[in-house]
């Protein structure tokens, strides 16, 4: 038996030897290609809404113009615009145009402020500043023909934006708008009526939201096209930064720069309801975090990049939390059985409840080591395109990371993207 059994194994052995390599052959192996990921644009199609969201900042704004243009390149179209201060005035430029001539108008916007409303007696101010326009670029000269342009800013005012008063608010019957403020700001009305299309942003289903601060009450106010009739008055309102501009009365009441208390309204878009899948794309203009002051004058401009940053970057921090929270305990509560959970518990948690995702991708204008406590009104041209150009950069960055824009899975709930976090401080 034993014998037998060796002779089978030598005749199986001698098979397996002479098979020819195609009957050993392995399995056809199938390849299949990788999806390609989605763009951006396609990405942001998966959100019930795109909003973006402008803080104030004065001449800074015209960042916020190169991130817009970035994204409408890029084939974004927010459904929602919101801001506060000269973020509401570009928000309601861009809610209140057809997306093909937004870029457009916040560029005729810009030129024209970005003029001053000028004298006679300080037109060599002007003529030294555009004469400086013309030599090669470096920090000494970007500083001088912004110290420049701020001193063109005091004195003259700007061009379709507002303009010095007559006579010196003192001598002003008191409680009058000459006597509380510096500015006339009646030009700016003339320039939104021009450019802002007001039937259309209050008609078109693409949201404005501005926010300004009640001057008697101290309270927070957002004026909102969901639920208002926004008219210039409300974007003035929005833009009134005391003592330079006077308040504007709306409904019998007096409202400043909603700066004074909030300079951000990320947390109006994300709390309202109903929420929504929200992809937000907050675009700051002054840093929360920045070096130690050594002179004087750097303590001013310090003090106003912690005052007017409104530390978006906690509140965001906060927000993602308190979603995530709400995410937690909607699913916690759907692997509950029915019958073990009260009808008076549901329905005390019912507006605690929420299984939207949320995706806040942050920019933050980061201020040029030449640029002084004055960098919020240095409108000169110059600088305005440099502005311009950094916010185009830092959105195309931005952009070129389709990950950030993909929506969040719902058990995770919140993401947050920020192209500058990996790198030193803002």
């Amino acid at each position: 038996m034993n014998a037998r059994i060796k002779r089978v194994a030598k005749t199986l052995a001698r098979k397996r030897a002479s098979a020819t390599p195609a009957s050993r052959k392995a399995p056809k192996r199938v390849v299949r290609k990788a999806a390609s990921a989605p763009t951006p644009a396609e990405s942001a199609k998966r959100y019930e809404t795109v909003a973006l969201v402008l803080q104030g900042g004065g001449a800074l704004g015209a960042y916020q113009c190169g991130v817009y243009e970035a994204l409408h390149r890029a084939g974004i179209r927010p459904n929602w615009f919101a801001g506060t201060s000269i973020g509401a005035i570009n928000a309601a430029i861009l809610a209140g145009n057809a997306p093909e001539h937004r870029v457009q108008k916040l560029r005729e916007f810009w030129n024209t402020v970005c003029e001053p409303a000028g004298t006679l007696a300080w037109s060599s101010t002007t003529a030294i500043r555009d004469a400086l326009a013309w030599l090669p670029p470096n920090s000494v000269l970007s500083a001088w023909m912004g110290a420049l342009s701020a001193v063109g800013a005091l004195v003259q005012g700007q061009r379709g934006f507002y303009a010095p008063r007559a006579m010196p608010p003192w001598n002003q019957p008191p409680g009058s708008p000459a006597a509380t403020s510096i500015y006339d700001t009646t030009p700016l009305k003339s320039t939104l009526e021009k450019l802002v299309d007001f039937d259309r942003l209050n008609a078109d289903g693409v949201r404005l939201t501005v926010g300004a601060t009640d001057v008697e009450t101290g309270n927070f106010r957002y004026f909102d096209s969901a639920t208002d009739v926004i008219a210039p008055e409300h974007v003035m309102a929005s833009g009134a930064l005391p003592p330079a501009f006077p308040a504007i009365v709306i409904d019998g009441k007096n409202y400043w720069d909603g700066g004074v208390v909030s300079n951000t309204p990320l947390e109006y878009v994300l709390e309202s309801s109903p929420r929504r899948d929200t992809l937000a794309l907050q675009v700051d203009l002054w840093s929360a975090r920045g070096i130690l002051p050594k002179t004087l004058l750097d303590v001013l401009e310090r003090q106003k990049d912690i005052q007017f940053s409104s530390r978006t970057r906690l509140s965001t921090d906060a927000l993602a939390a308190r979603q995530r929270l709400r995410n937690t305990l909607a699913l916690m509560l759907e692997s509950i059985p029915k019958k073990h959970l009260p009808d008076a518990l549901v329905a005390e948690l019912q507006p605690w409840l929420c299984d939207r995702v949320f995706n806040i991708i942050h920019l933050i204008y980061r201020a040029k080591p030449y640029e002084e406590q004055f960098k919020d009104y240095a409108f000169g041209r110059s600088a305005m395109l440099e502005h311009w150009k950094g916010g185009f950069d830092d959105m195309a960055r931005s952009l070129g990371e389709p990950a950030f824009f993909v929506p969040p899975a719902r058990e995770i709930g919140v993401v947050t993207h920020d192209i500058h976090r990996q790198e030193a401080p803002a």
